[in-house]
């Protein structure tokens, strides 16, 4: 299964979990069900922009990887 790591910029995909643990990711509007965007990734991976609704997120490569993502299909 995919992680935030995994998404090119520009990619949505659905939240489908986030560790427990994480509970700031959960109160930043990073939870399951929630439809998120990669915005911007630096050149090494980290960190990573996300927009999580109207949340924008710079996550270390080590959180992204633990939030595991369905990528969505664009139209």
């Amino acid at each position: 299964m995919p992680s935030l790591t995994h998404l090119a910029p520009g990619a949505r995909a659905r939240v489908l979990r986030v560790p427990a643990e994480r509970r700031r990711l959960l109160a930043l509007g990073l939870r399951p069900g929630a439809v998120v965007e990669v915005l911007l990734k630096a050149p090494l991976g980290d960190p990573l922009e996300v927009r999580a609704g109207d949340t924008f997120l710079l996550l270390r490569r080590s959180e992204a990887s633990q939030v595991l993502v369905e990528p969505l299909e664009e139209a």
